[in-house]
């Protein structure tokens, strides 16, 4: 096979040093991932290489000095199969995997009936693979495990201790394989977030509608999106009318109306109406698939803690080999050379930490937390101020009905209530729940007869009561479809407007009755998150708002807050996090809108909210998947916890060697046995990584309080003003 390998690249990500980049094989090119993966290797400049078959995905780390992003594409498409197809390569264990354990465990149980012309050719064969890798690492990184390893190896050959040797192998092997597997199965764990389930999409083709795989959607195509429907693709109506909310991706709780000519977002769900979109981003470039990628991003991501101890692994190397030189200056044995060369730190420093941050990572996944790397979990382990945006955060994102000012003495607030949700009650818009869940709360409850509703899309809705129109929905249907002036009420109306309240108006007999001021309120277990993160260690808890002073001193007072900041613009949010940070504090910052971004970006950890806005979202350390506040002191008492058991294997880990080695330099182990118990005790503290992050319990799925608690809804009986203009 001479043609090239890869029919095409196409560049998803590009930093220094690293790239990444999705791939289409030719027909009839071999796919297996360790065969594509020691052919890019060999390409110059490549320091290692990672392959993800599932997503076709190939993330390769190379020498900015020996070549760059632009020679690499060059070099990978015209890369040959051929250049996979060696001539007795060296294996690598892991990537021989269960045929090299075969090999070399029947090799050790039959070493010692095979005839003695028979044993050092099989011995020396099973050790091929091992001398290799010793080899490659000498020239490559200096001494390294795999060299002591080998040397163990050599040391019992030369002493004709074939079974020592072959039990030695034997046991490198399989720990290597099962040191592997522990970790590939972690980054499995974290794939496995990347998969939702396929979702079918109806598409207009030649005048017909059909319905189709979502990924089979094509730029180009007329994705036809209806009432229930959540948008797949990013791109601009075409035609129709629809309320979609928006809150997946923008973080707005009120639906927004999309007509022709308006932006489409893949995510978004369709509320009412049908529209009809041109599709411009589809797959994997949509706004919704874009998050995708920071779960796939985070397996390569080391943190400042794995780095540390991957370096600290490798400073411990020189030592065992010098202990090793030592122990035959003193006793002149061999074996116990070979013995000491069998233990070293290596292995489990440099894999029990990240597979502990990625199993970690895939409980928070499951548990409703996406956590982009490992650094994050460790940044929010050293956080000791806590720093909360208020709307959307603390505030839960569903309105509630806050004022009720009618126009007219003959009505109450709580008569413009009840008339409002006679007519809203037989209909699903969020702002008509709020009204209708108000009317509930009222102490004098009062239903108007009315005739059939009539529902405008987007707009409203209407009826007749008492031989008079009713309207109830937005200032654009009131005055432009009904004519009903709302100028004379402008002062009332921009008071609620800068209160940040969403307004609702209410038409009677072709004049403009009242006005229902909305929004959101507390999350009922805000409180309970606050108090929960005082527990775990967190020193200082802030809130930024853009809200008036009083109802922020409220709520910070409510909640028992640090301090807030009020009447704040977006930029302020930024610089107050800077000046926090330069008196030493280090921020976990929690937000949900655009104007978050900065904040996010830059606090020493930055938490999104589910609903929030896409670039909050993308910009943020951590986001969470389910839209509750609790999350937030989960991910603290995970990476609380995670940080705990990294701690503990590396004491486990420094302490079982260091006896390991030193019951070997004093002639308390042969070869065999240190061997088995190192290579024992470095799979048990793996498999403890792998196994810590199952014994995290999320604390706050006990912590909800019901919904009518100290922190639910209020009574509107205390809420609502009953103002006449």
């Amino acid at each position: 096979m001479d043609a090239p390998w890869f029919a095409r690249l196409e560049p998803v990500h590009a930093v220094a040093g690293r790239i990444r980049l999705r791939y289409w094989c030719r027909p009839g090119m071999p796919l297996e991932p360790h065969r594509i993966e020691r052919a890019v290797e060999s390409l110059q400049g490549v320091c290692r290489v990672r392959v993800n078959r599932r997503i076709q995905c190939l993330v390769i780390h190379y020498e900015d000095g020996l070549t760059d992003p632009v020679h690499l594409e060059s070099a990978l498409l015209s890369l040959t199969a051929p250049a996979v197809s060696l001539t007795a390569p060296l294996p690598e264990r892991h990537g021989s995997g269960l045929a090299a354990v075969g090999l070399s465990g029947a090799v050790m149980l039959l070493s010692r009936w095979l005839p003695l012309w028979l044993r050092l050719p099989l011995t020396l064969l099973t050790a091929l693979p091992v001398a290799g890798e010793a080899v490659q690492d000498l020239f490559r990184k200096g001494i390294s495990s795999h060299v002591l390893e080998a040397l163990a190896v050599v040391i019992s050959i030369g002493r004709r201790d074939y079974f020592a040797a072959n039990t030695t192998i034997f046991l490198l092997a399989l720990g290597e394989y099962l040191e592997h597997t522990i970790e590939r199965r972690s980054d499995e764990l974290l794939k496995h977030l990347l998969h939702p389930a396929d979702a079918e999409v109806w598409v207009e083709r030649g005048g017909v509608e059909v319905l189709i795989s979502a990924r089979e959607v094509r730029v180009g195509d007329t994705v036809i999106a209806a009432t229930g429907t959540v948008i797949p693709v990013d791109g601009t109506v075409l035609g129709g009318e629809a309320l979609v909310n928006e809150a997946t991706m923008t973080g707005e709780s009120v639906p927004v109306i999309r007509r022709r000519g308006d932006p489409a977002l893949s995510g978004t769900l369709v509320e009412e109406g049908r529209i009809r979109i041109y599709a411009e981003k589809v797959g994997h470039h949509a706004a919704a698939a874009r998050i995708a990628d920071f779960v796939e991003q985070s397996l390569n991501v080391k943190s400042h803690t794995q780095l540390e101890a991957s370096q600290l692994a490798d400073r411990l190397v020189p030592m065992v080999l010098g202990l090793s030189a030592g122990t035959w200056a003193v006793s002149r044995d061999w074996n116990r050379v070979a013995a000491v060369l069998q233990a070293d730190y290596s292995c489990a420093l440099k894999l029990a930490t990240p597979v502990a941050f990625k199993s970690s990572m895939y409980r928070a996944g499951k548990t409703g937390m996406l956590v982009k790397g490992a650094g994050a979990l460790e940044r929010l382990a050293e956080a000791d101020t806590v720093v909360f945006d208020k709307t959307g955060t603390l505030t839960c994102g569903e309105l509630e009905v806050t004022d009720s000012i009618a126009f007219d003495a003959a009505f109450t607030s709580e008569d413009l209530i009840n008339l409002a949700a006679s007519v809203e009650e037989h209909y699903f818009h969020p702002l008509a729940i709020a009204v209708v869940e108000a009317a509930e709360r009222l102490p004098h409850q009062q239903h108007f007869n009315h005739k059939e509703v009539e529902f405008i899309v987007a707009h409203g809705v209407a009826s007749v009561i008492d031989d008079k129109r009713i309207v109830v929905g937005s200032r654009h249907f009131l005055e432009e479809h009904e004519g009903i002036a709302i100028a004379p009420q402008t002062q009332v109306i921009e008071s609620l407007k800068r209160q940040g309240k969403t307004l609702l108006y209410i038409g009677f007999g072709g004049e403009l009755l009242g006005v229902l001021g909305l929004k959101d309120r507390l999350r009922h277990n805000s409180a309970d998150t606050v108090a929960r993160l005082r527990g775990l260690g967190i020193e200082r808890i802030y809130m930024l708002t853009g809200d008036h002073e009083d109802r922020a001193g409220e709520m910070a007072a409510l909640l028992g807050l640090d301090g807030y900041h009020a009447e704040l613009l977006p930029e302020d949010k930024a610089r107050i996090l800077q000046e926090l940070s330069a008196q030493g504090a280090r921020i976990a910052f929690v937000g949900d809108g655009i104007n978050d971004a900065p904040a996010l970006s830059g606090a020493h950890v930055g938490i999104a909210m589910h609903q929030g806005a896409e670039i909050a979202r993308l910009a943020a350390d951590i986001t969470l998947l389910e839209d509750d506040i609790a999350r937030v002191a989960d991910a603290r008492a995970l990476a609380l916890s995670t940080r705990g058991l990294i701690d503990s294997n590396f004491r486990l880990t420094v302490g079982l060697n260091t006896a390991i080695l030193s019951a070997a330099a004093f002639g308390w182990l042969s070869p065999v046995a240190a061997s088995l118990l190192h290579n024992g005790s470095t799979i048990a503290i793996l498999l403890r990584a792998l196994s810590g992050g199952a014994r995290v319990v999320s604390a706050g799925q006990s912590s909800n309080q019901a919904p009518g608690d100290q922190h639910g809804k209020p009574d509107l009986k205390q809420e609502v003003r009953h103002k006449i203009g």
